[in-house]
């Protein structure tokens, strides 16, 4: 539940900032009366996201073990993939987000009200489809349907509170921080559910050594034990782990954190050339 309450506030937290932006352009802008198709964009992004999810879900229930497993373990590295991109995408904008998207809605104004219904769904709609997938995921690595299920939906309504409390002016907080420590810990997720898919990928018989264990504390760790269940549904770790999956954790985890942590770099001042130096006063 923790692992999905924090993929649904992210993800949620992203989108909801991105609105709260775009409303409150409008608003100062004294252009209340095309808040309409802003909304309508956010809807359709929405229904978008869940019509998404439920395909997914759908897909892999007709299909055959093997077919889901196969089905499971690709979109799992596909979901870990947009989820990385995503983390290190918000690192780098978090600062300049507001200009960037004020930017785009000048463009959009001038173009007219389709324009805004497109910005608003594009905004929201990559991150719905990126959360769609993630929460599918996890929920197939996890194997349960009801926590991750709730555990990503009061994410969700935790970011649509701070998304209100940001536009209100009443919550002030350094985004760069938040992101930096959050995208840490879905990072952290990210390598579990890409271990869980090449678990998957080896049941299909699409990758080897299934049975070739790096390590095995399952009487350590027991799967159904209180803390094995925690563990498995934070960091989707497994007590039976083969040496591929060990591999693939590593190889991923390792040089993804040590990016995303490092310190941004900031640019450089121009130097000051005689040229562009005032002149002295005669």
């Amino acid at each position: 539940m923790f692992a999905n309450y924090l993929i649904g506030l992210r993800e949620g937290l992203e989108a909801a900032l991105v609105v709260s932006i775009l409303v409150a352009y409008l608003v100062k802008a004294g252009r209340r009366d095309r808040l309409a198709p802003v909304w309508t964009g956010v809807l359709a992004a929405v229904l978008l996201s869940l019509a998404f999810g439920a395909l997914l879900t759908f897909t892999s229930s007709v299909l055959s073990f093997q077919a889901q497993e196969a089905f499971g373990g690709i979109l799992s590295i596909v979901a870990v993939g947009f989820v990385t991109w995503m983390v290190f995408w918000m690192r780098r904008t978090a600062r300049s987000l507001s200009a960037e998207l004020h930017g785009r809605m000048q463009a959009a104004l001038a173009m007219g009200t389709g324009s805004l219904v497109v910005t608003a769904f594009l905004a929201v709609g990559r991150e719905g489809l990126e959360t769609a997938l993630f929460i599918w995921s996890t929920v197939q690595a996890t194997g349960q349907n009801t926590q991750p299920v709730i555990g990503a939906a009061l994410g969700l309504l935790t970011a649509l509170l701070l998304g209100y409390l940001f536009y209100k002016g009443a919550l002030r907080i350094n985004l760069a921080t938040f992101f930096r420590w959050t995208g840490s810990l879905l990072v952290v997720v990210a390598a579990g559910v890409l271990s869980y898919g090449v678990y998957d990928l080896q049941e299909a018989g699409l990758l080897p050594g299934q049975n070739t264990l790096a390590f095995d504390v399952s009487t350590t760790v027991p799967p159904d034990s209180w803390y094995g269940t925690l563990l498995r549904g934070t960091l989707n770790f497994t007590p039976t782990t083969s040496w591929l999956q060990a591999i693939a954790w590593s190889i991923y985890i390792v040089p993804v954190l040590i990016l995303f942590l490092r310190p941004q770099r900031t640019a450089a001042a121009p130097p000051v050339t005689p040229s562009s130096a005032a002149s002295p006063a005669r």
